[in-house]
């Protein structure tokens, strides 16, 4: 039962939502219809940008991997999720093994589509506030060593996170109150003191998320007060992108500010946070940004129509 004579847990036992049979099923039935309505909406979107030639700004290049990210990011909690796993069942288990690989893919992709959203703003603030320089500074090369980026950064962030926790003994309980494994309930069963690994934790995860979170904000800050003396056209077309993207930020950054940047202490609410950050919000994101897209949207239309005479 060891694992390099400091581990004695091999599996863990997840104690999800919660522990009524009724609100497991409505939660399941729940999740399922926004999976069976948002997630092809997703690869939809992916589908739009890649077929359509007129997409091809670097907005519809990061769009399309907004999409991709978040469908992905979803994966990583929801294969968990059938009635016969695990909202029904009564022994909800994970193995060590894949507790930490679950941990790692959660924060590599939520830091890549964190990275992302910076590199979007970046976009946007090119687009708006240097429309002269815009093509030669956003050019594919540039767009391809940006993504390059995004993702080592998110494999940078992750790693971190799992090299602390490997280094924790495990020795029991095993009881993970939540519906996956993620840092804060991990860290709270390990057999020794973790004041420190909670604080590089802190360090880690929390204070990036607000730090980019708070440069987010300061930048769109930047590119409206840009645009207050361009043309009413100019003005409400930059306003209603800037809107866009600043419900997105909250919508990302939010739960994770709520989720990483405190003392890992359970809260009433954490449940219900986790479960929107992880599994609702991320479907939703690349949604709202098609919503307020007209010419995401004409191509949506333009696609159907075409398959739809055929």
């Amino acid at each position: 039962m060891e694992r390099e004579n400091s581990t004695v847990v091999t599996e863990f036992i997840l104690l999800g939502l919660t522990q009524s049979q009724d609100a497991q099923l409505l939660v399941f039935v729940l999740v399922l219809i926004f999976y069976l309505i948002i997630l092809p909406g997703n690869f939809f979107i992916i589908l739009t940008i890649r077929l359509d030639p007129g997409l091809t700004a670097p907005l519809y290049f990061f769009l399309g991997n907004l999409a991709f990210l978040d469908a992905s990011y979803s994966f990583i909690v929801a294969p968990r999720m059938p009635p016969e796993v695990d909202f029904l069942s009564e022994k909800k288990v994970i193995s060590y093994g894949g507790c930490i690989t679950q941990l790692f893919f959660l924060h590599f992709l939520g830091a890549g589509e964190m990275f992302l959203l910076v590199v979007m703003a970046f976009d946007r603030y090119m687009a708006i506030c240097r429309p002269l320089h815009y093509s030669n500074l956003m050019n594919p090369r540039v767009c391809y060593a940006l993504l390059l980026a995004l993702w080592l950064g998110g494999f940078a962030h992750s790693i971190v996170q799992v090299a602390l926790i490997l280094h924790l003994p495990f020795c029991g309980p095993n009881q993970l109150d939540n519906f996956f494994c993620d840092v804060p309930q991990v860290i709270k069963l390990a057999c020794t003191d973790t004041f420190m690994v909670e604080l590089l934790m802190v360090s880690n995860s929390g204070l990036l998320t607000l730090l980019c979170f708070l440069g987010l904000l300061s930048s769109y800050v930047v590119i409206l007060y840009r645009v207050k003396g361009h043309s009413s056209e100019r003005k409400n077309k930059a306003i209603s992108t800037c809107t866009t993207h600043i419900i997105i930020v909250f919508l990302m950054f939010g739960p994770a500010i709520f989720i990483y940047t405190r003392p890992f202490r359970a809260f009433p609410a954490d449940k219900v946070v986790s479960l929107f950050h992880t599994v609702i919000f991320p479907l939703m994101n690349p949604v709202i940004y098609t919503l307020r897209n007209q010419e995401v949207k004409a191509s949506m239309r333009r696609l159907l129509s075409r398959h739809m005479v055929c």
